[in-house]
C-alpha cells in the first residue's frame, strides 16, 4: 500500500513541479529530467528559491561534509526541500512564491553574504525527483527531497538559519 502512496506522491509532486510551465513546454522538462538529470523551471509563480552559499552552511554545521550539511539543512528547515548545486557549492531552499517580496529589506541585507532571493524572472536547474544523492559530483541534487507538492520550507526558518549563518560568519576569527 505504500508504495502506491510514495509513487502517487512522487507523480503529484513531478506535475506541480512541471505546472510552473506552459503545457507546451512540459514535455520538453520531462525529457531534460531524463537526459541531463535536471531540468529549468522558472520561478515567481508557484515557489521561489534563496540561494545560500555552501560556507554560510559550513560555518553553521559541525562538519563540511556534503550528508552531513544535508541532515543539517533537514533539520534546521523542518524537512523543507532544498536543492544542492555542488559544481558552484550553493543550496536552494524552496519557498513560497511571495518570499522576495516579503523580505526584501533583508534580502538587501543578505547580499554581502551572496545569499540572494530569486523569484520572477529567474530560473533554476531542479533535479528530477530521485536525484537524491552526491553520486554525480557535478549534477545538482535534492539534499533535501521535496516529498509532496507544494510542501515548501517556511520564509522564517530560511531567515533565522541566513541570520544565524551571518552571525556566525560576523564573529568568526580571521586566519
Amino acid at each position: 500500500m505504500s508504495i502506491h502512496a510514495t509513487a502517487d506522491r512522487r507523480l503529484a509532486t513531478e506535475h506541480w513541479l512541471l505546472a510552473t510551465l506552459p503545457t507546451p513546454l512540459r514535455d520538453r522538462a520531462r525529457w531534460e529530467w531524463q537526459q541531463h538529470r535536471v531540468a529549468m523551471l522558472p520561478l515567481g509563480g508557484l515557489f521561489s528559491a534563496v540561494r545560500i552559499p555552501e560556507c554560510l552552511l559550513v560555518a553553521l554545521s559541525t562538519s563540511a561534509e556534503g550528508g552531513c550539511l544535508d541532515e543539517f539543512l533537514a533539520e534546521a528547515l523542518g524537512g523543507g526541500p532544498v536543492i544542492c548545486d555542488p559544481r558552484f557549492s550553493r543550496y536552494y531552499a524552496l519557498v513560497p512564491a511571495s518570499m522576495p517580496a516579503t523580505l526584501h529589506q533583508m534580502a538587501e541585507a543578505w547580499r554581502a553574504l551572496d545569499v540572494d532571493c530569486l523569484g520572477l524572472g529567474s530560473y533554476l536547474g531542479v533535479p528530477r525527483l530521485d536525484a537524491v544523492n552526491r553520486e554525480h559530483a557535478l549534477a545538482s541534487y535534492w539534499s533535501v527531497p521535496m516529498e509532496s507538492a507544494a510542501v515548501l520550507c517556511t520564509p522564517l526558518a530560511v531567515a533565522r538559519l541566513i541570520a544565524a549563518g551571518r552571525h556566525c560568519v560576523d564573529t568568526e576569527p580571521e586566519v
